[in-house]
């Protein structure tokens, strides 16, 4: 199950992303992404420049909620040349824009509402929207699972990973060894942290944000916890 390390706080891009990149380049993390608000657009486009240099694959996840803007990230996307677009509920309008781009789309199954975004909608709504999204080209689906307002998150985890072949991402409010190795066994091909790590609080002893992805890669590899002290190296790396 593939790690990916969300450069953002609070459903944001830091504005110190450049530095923290540069200050974890040791750990070789190959999952790399964020969000389209919080720093402006000359910012995101040093920051992909560095993710590809480090080569890393890149991720934008929309936090735009009404359609316009949410295209506008696709378009951002775009110029970018992110290898992965999440987010994002118009899922036939942006498939339009990125068709021939290359680049993969993982909308959000469920109603996601606000900011930071909670994610409504039953098991049976997820299940039949990642069908559809799968039959209209989408690469697969990015899961709010642990911003569910209406059900268990396993259970649409579960639910999702029945209905759809593609590629399976949780995202949002991931913040124990437990949430990962559960989502480990229902089958995810990735998940994301951001704040957890930003504030210290997936591994409150570790300190440091070196140590906190040290600790998330290792519960990622299925190490004890993430609480050992082995290389985090080569594991995480696809």
């Amino acid at each position: 199950m593939d790690f990916i390390f969300m450069l953002t706080r609070d459903d944001q891009t830091v504005q110190d992303c450049l530095r923290l990149l540069d200050s974890v380049a040791d750990l070789q993390l190959s999952h790399l992404g964020f969000k389209d608000v919080g720093v402006d657009r000359a910012t995101l486009l040093r920051l992909h420049r560095a993710i590809k240099a480090a080569g890393a694959t890149s991720y934008l996840e929309v936090v735009s909620t009404s359609r316009e803007r949410a295209l506008d990230s696709a378009r951002l996307a775009m110029d970018l040349g992110v290898d992965w677009l999440m987010g994002g509920t118009w899922v036939d309008e942006t498939l339009a824009l990125l068709s021939g781009t290359g680049i993969r789309y993982l909308p959000f199954p469920g109603i996601p509402t606000g900011h930071p975004t909670r994610l409504g909608g039953t098991p049976v709504l997820v299940a039949e929207q990642c069908r559809r999204f799968e039959e209209a080209g989408c690469a697969g689906v990015d899961l709010l699972a642990y911003r569910a307002s209406e059900s268990s998150p396993i259970e649409l985890v579960r639910s999702a990973r029945q209905a759809t072949s593609g590629h399976l991402v949780v995202a949002g409010s991931i913040a124990s060894t437990d949430q990962i190795r559960r989502l480990a066994s229902a089958g995810v091909d990735a998940f994301t942290v951001g704040s957890a790590a930003m504030t210290g609080t997936f591994a409150p002893h570790r300190g440091t944000l070196h140590g906190q992805l040290a600790a998330i890669i290792a519960a990622a590899n299925g190490d004890d916890g993430g609480r050992g002290t082995s290389s985090p190296h080569a594991k995480n790396r696809h």
